[in-house]
């Protein structure tokens, strides 16, 4: 399980809920549980706390044992605001503490990211967030919330597959103690999973493409989070643990990185969602 930098683990795969809304979202919830997830990542913009909440409510699985993650969006920046949205969201998920929490985007051009980082670090300080920590930083921005509070983001959650691998920020997360968390952790429809590093190792360890991509993602440290409402892949997602690529195989697969790799144009720099 990665170590964060607060004292705190995480498990080392995650189960996305976007966009399982309603009972669909509850039903894909108490069945991840069910297979062995423990990470479950929201967010107020998914539409769907509540669905995962109840799915949580639902499963036999001990709260104690589950990290559940939420996301605070663009349009609740600033101090007073995040706490508000915060007591949102726990309501929403039916919660009295949140496990993680995240700042969802960092919305430069509103430049009101700082001041929601101080009331989530006020919130790890009363106990009712475990960790605290953003989503879609960049270097920049990360250096920018440690220097303004001295607290530096446990996690960052940000587009990572093998056409996006993401090596100089996970350089530098590495040399700060921040957990590496990947959304999109396949590629959604870019053609990764075809491949030939991708394709070749699938064949050589008899495993799919995405558990070749998936245990990529936990050999070069990234915790992914993958997100599917069927039952079987949720499964064949989350058995990657009895196969290790080989670093030849890590290496060609990083390689497939390429300046546009991004799935669309969701620079942190330019891109903002409220």
């Amino acid at each position: 399980m990665p170590a964060l930098n607060d004292d705190t683990t995480l498990p080392d795969i995650g189960f996305g809920t976007y966009p399982l809304k309603g009972d669909e979202g509850v039903d894909a919830v108490v069945s991840a549980l069910d297979i062995g997830y423990r990470l479950i990542d929201t967010a107020v913009n998914y539409g769907n706390e509540d669905a995962v909440g109840r799915g949580i409510a639902r499963s036999d699985v001990p709260r104690d044992e589950i990290v559940v993650t939420t996301k605070l969006p663009g349009r609740d920046h600033g101090y007073d605001e995040t706490l508000a949205s915060f007591d949102r969201s726990a309501s929403a998920l039916g919660l009295d503490t949140i496990d993680l929490y995240l700042i969802h985007w960092p919305n430069p051009s509103v430049d009101r990211y700082v001041d929601a980082w101080r009331a989530m670090v006020r919130l790890r300080e009363q106990g009712r967030v475990r960790s605290v920590g953003v989503s879609n930083f960049t270097v920049e921005f990360l250096t920018r919330v440690a220097d303004a509070t001295g607290v530096m983001p446990a996690v960052n959650q940000v587009e990572l597959h093998p056409f996006f691998p993401q090596t100089e920020l996970r350089a530098f997360h590495a040399r700060h103690g921040i957990v590496t968390e990947g959304w999109s952790p396949l590629g959604k429809a870019a053609p990764v999973k075809e491949a030939e590093p991708v394709a070749s190792a699938a064949r050589d360890h008899g495993v799919t493409p995405a558990q070749v991509i998936l245990r990529w993602h936990q050999q070069i440290g990234s915790v992914p989070i993958p997100k599917s409402g069927d039952r079987g892949r949720q499964r064949e997602n989350f058995e990657i643990g009895g196969f290790t690529l080989t670093e030849d195989e890590v290496t060609a697969i990083t390689a497939l990185g390429r300046a546009d790799g991004r799935l669309f144009g969701g620079d942190p720099t330019t891109h903002e969602e409220m």
